[in-house]
């Protein structure tokens, strides 16, 4: 095989276990900031002695997520497009993609917050909120959605940066956000006595860092933004779709499966509802590295597949796959043996404290199936297949979790909801992580054909 054009992508030379390790540990770093200060954030409000701000934040948390998984599947198009464009060596239209991915983020998300705005009473309802909980959560997102598109446009950016492998630049930007919002949290909720207000205040202006440091590293120093022409811009847009919209069918599926467990813990009080907030927010505290991989092996994928070169691509997705199972059972472990003192840490009593150490406990091992099907995605995104990731993670969403959670509230109650939450991605972890690698076959077959 020829050796790769130096102008091409970093990512078609050097160790693929390396560039993994590199991208996700930085990755992780600003990811998991972003998400230590959001517990915080709720653990803030906890502080404050009133159960029913919790819930509120969680049944506000909820909804909010479903923008920022359509944000993310946005990020994954102009990623995959941008990430391609540097592996062919041509910088140039990589600027212009960014371009065009930056506006049509903006749009989208501008106008998802102007039509959804005035609906917030309603859906805080639908979502099983009532009374003071109901009022205080509407409330909150009222100050919160406005910066949307704020924050949509600011993880672009990083994700355009994690194209290009500087993902140190990526990092500063999530890690910024963080402390931001983690030197300003107490100051707008104790200092200012702004309560559950001040949180909200918190969050729109640390999304107003996230923009900054995303602009400084994007535009700044790489250069990577060119407005698009009508040519790439008529060119790439069906392409640009053809990824994105399977993408946020996929992101959007996360949140709708939650959704569920949501309504379903509401059926038990604000107590079960406010230990599912606990462990929302647990979840990408703990397992933020997983996140990150999927995100992290996007650009390693797009890149090496831009590049033609397979046999990088398989090697990334089997390195991607050993860190997650050395990781998840690291994780595993560490949460089993301080299941209690996570409970502590929260104040959680009752059937709240119940729920967040059943998790610790056993549903955190169903993580490494979940980080398969992370992979999984990222694979599929990337070599042109986003539509195998929108059937595995729907399949998830719908039949790996609607009937085990009814069954297992059903049965056990809360916990068992919990349980069936869990149960459900081991057959879809297992069917994506099986299916990636017969697609990179299928590619490298079709490849050596048209040669």
């Amino acid at each position: 095989m020829t050796q790769p054009s130096p102008a091409l992508g970093k990512f078609v030379t050097g160790s693929p276990l390396k560039h993994v390790i590199d991208m996700t540990a930085t990755a992780s770093v600003g990811l998991v900031a972003i998400f230590i200060v959001d517990a915080l954030n709720l653990f803030y409000i906890s502080r404050l002695g009133h159960g029913e701000l919790a819930a509120a934040v969680g049944y506000a948390g909820t909804f909010l997520f479903f923008f920022t998984s359509i944000a993310i599947g946005l990020s994954i198009a102009a990623t995959a497009l941008t990430a391609r464009a540097l592996g062919r060596g041509q910088r140039d239209e990589a600027k212009e993609l960014a371009g065009l991915s930056l506006l049509i983020m903006g749009t989208v998300m501008t106008f998802l917050t102007i039509v959804l705005y005035p609906l917030l009473p309603s859906i805080v309802s639908a979502l099983g909120a009532t009374g003071d909980t109901a009022d205080k959560a509407v409330r909150f997102m009222r100050i919160v959605l406005p910066s949307t598109p704020i924050m949509a446009v600011g993880m672009c950016m990083s994700a355009l940066l994690r194209a290009l492998g500087d993902a140190k630049r990526s990092m500063f930007v999530t890690l910024g956000a963080g402390a931001a919002t983690a030197v300003l949290d107490p100051i707008f909720i104790f200092t200012f006595g702004l309560g559950l207000d001040g949180a909200a205040i918190a969050n729109v202006l640390s999304r107003l860092v996230l923009i900054g440091i995303g602009y400084h590293g994007l535009v700044k120093v790489h250069g990577l933004y060119h407005k698009p022409s009508m040519t790439i811009f008529k060119r790439e847009l069906p392409a640009y779709w053809a990824i994105a919209l399977p993408a946020i069918l996929t992101q959007v599926a996360t949140p709708v499966g939650n959704t569920f467990v949501t309504s379903t813990m509401a059926q038990f009080g604000d107590h079960a509802v406010a230990g599912w907030a606990v462990i929302g927010r647990l979840i990408p505290v703990a397992f933020g590295v997983l996140f990150a991989l999927s995100g992290a092996v996007g650009p390693i994928l797009g890149q090496n597949f831009g590049a033609g070169r397979f046999d990088r691509i398989r090697t990334t997705m089997r390195e991607s796959l050993k860190v997650t199972l050395i990781y998840v059972a690291v994780t595993w472990l560490i949460l089993a043996l301080f299941r209690h003192q996570v409970a502590d840490i929260f104040g959680a009593e009752g059937q709240a404290r119940e729920l967040i150490v059943f998790f610790c406990v056993f549903i955190s091992a169903s993580f490494l199936f979940n980080g398969t099907l992370f992979v999984a995605n990222a694979a599929f995104n990337n070599l042109g297949f986003a539509f195998y990731s929108t059937m595995l993670n729907w399949g998830r969403a719908t039949l790996g979790v609607i009937p085990f959670i009814w069954l297992g509230a059903r049965w056990y109650g809360a916990t068992g909801a919990l349980a069936g939450y869990g149960l459900g991605v081991v057959i879809f972890g297992l069917l994506g992580g099986w299916l990636c690698f017969r697609v990179v076959n299928q590619l490298e077959n079709d490849a050596s054909l048209v040669k």
